[in-house]
């Protein structure tokens, strides 16, 4: 019997250990579930913990009430994983930019901050202005390639020579420093905005694989891989305009689009619905000599503005409509919207298929008044996000992309 004392003590650990080992486990499945989440049953959930802890936010700037903006927020699918993963990144994420490449040519610095392509130049920019860059290529998390074909296009460089550009570029990168074979690239990223910024890098087949590509045409149907590369949002810059605050009142007009037909679904939108007396549908963009301004004031009037792809699957529309508040509606099938693995669009846009542009005036009369305010209010919130500064400004589209590139450099293994 002396024996057993012993046994049955050794048994208990056996037990006690088991027991807790099934609490963690049964945590981590709680976790899980909860991970998977509608929207609205995350938001709610969040909506009970408005603060961020002080202790993630410390190291920022203490007078900013961004946290707390973003914990409160609807518009995310998950307020507080997004603003602690958004304080780790400002604390730790590292960015070293390849020196090489004449900053007169294509290189480095960008083309200009206006026009339908600012986007690309705002990034070359606000990269060195922010506290992201690291001159130590042995701190950085990733590599930017510092190409922008936006100049290379205003310079007259043809699509064909383009490419034989970007390949040499990036060839010499390959042979002069020893980073991208640790990876085979997958550790770099580009960032272009013009429409052929993509096509571009097709004489580098490792990159278009492996590397992140930041671009304003994320198309799935074209070789965009949505876990990989990262959607930039099309900005045009600087607004003509104020933005769009809470003004519901005044927007009597159901639905606004006006522009070119330069796709399959802008012909078919105008031809089904610009003589609608409800829908203000027109096939070209309106013209200066009416008035100034006149194209920009019309958003301010528009509960909904239509936003259909044009030649690309994007379009800077969707940015003025989130810029001048009037809720946009995509009508772009293999779209991969900017930031939609943080943002909910759902809270702030309708998605319309383009199959059902036939039904596009029952779908937005069938959106109640409860419904339509509860998603200006969204886009309100969301307008911080869709603008760009220089210098860069916490939670603004810099930031927004920085942090996509912060949550892909994680899956990274070298």
């Amino acid at each position: 019997m002396a024996g057993k004392p012993p046994s049955i003590s050794l048994c208990s650990v056996y037990r006690t250990t088991l027991a807790a080992a099934a609490l963690i486990l049964l945590s981590f499945s709680v976790f899980s579930i909860r991970s998977l989440r509608s929207p609205l049953q995350t938001q709610n959930q969040y909506n009970s913990h408005p603060t961020f802890p002080n202790a993630l936010t410390d190291n920022l700037n203490p007078s900013f009430d961004g946290f707390h903006l973003v914990s409160s927020s609807s518009i995310y699918h998950s307020p507080k994983i997004f603003s602690a993963s958004y304080a780790e990144m400002e604390r730790r994420f590292k960015v070293y930019i390849y020196p090489d490449g004449d900053p007169k040519t294509y290189y480095q610095t960008p083309r200009k901050l206006t026009g339908k392509y600012a986007s690309e130049g705002y990034f070359f920019q606000n990269i060195r202005e922010s506290r992201f860059r690291t001159e130590d290529p042995d701190q950085a998390d990733l590599f930017f390639i510092p190409i922008s074909c936006h100049k290379m296009r205003g310079k007259g460089i043809s699509y064909e020579n383009m490419t034989v550009i970007v390949q040499e570029y990036v060839e010499e990168l390959i042979r002069k420093y020893p980073y991208w074979n640790r990876t085979l690239g997958a550790d770099h990223f580009l960032v272009t905005c013009h429409d052929v910024g993509v096509r571009a890098f097709e004489g580098l087949p490792s990159l278009i694989k492996n590397s992140i590509r930041v671009v304003c045409s994320p198309s799935y149907n074209v070789g965009y891989i949505p876990h990989k590369d990262v959607a930039l949002p099309q900005v045009l810059q600087p607004f003509p305009l104020p933005p769009g605050g809470n003004d519901v009142v005044n927007r009597t007009i159901l639905g606004f689009w006006a522009g070119h037909r330069n796709s399959k679904i802008r012909v078919i939108l105008a031809s089904v619905w610009e003589n609608d007396t409800e829908l203000a549908i027109s096939n070209n963009r309106i013209s200066r000599a009416i008035g100034e301004l006149v194209y920009q004031k019309q958003f301010y009037r528009c509960k909904f503005c239509i936003c259909p792809g044009g030649s690309q699957v994007n379009s800077a529309r969707i940015t003025d409509s989130i810029h001048y508040g009037c809720v946009p509606v995509i009508l772009s099938d293999y779209y991969d919207l900017p930031f939609n693995d943080i943002l909910d669009w759902k809270k702030f846009s309708l998605i319309v298929k383009e199959k059902d542009v036939y039904q596009l005036k029952t779908i937005l009369k069938s959106v109640s008044d409860e419904g339509f305010i509860a998603l200006h209010k969204g886009l309100v919130e969301a307008q911080k996000h869709f603008e760009w500064h220089s210098p860069p400004i916490p939670f603004d589209a810099f930031h927004m992309v920085m942090h996509e590139l912060w949550l892909r450099h994680h899956v990274i293994k070298y």
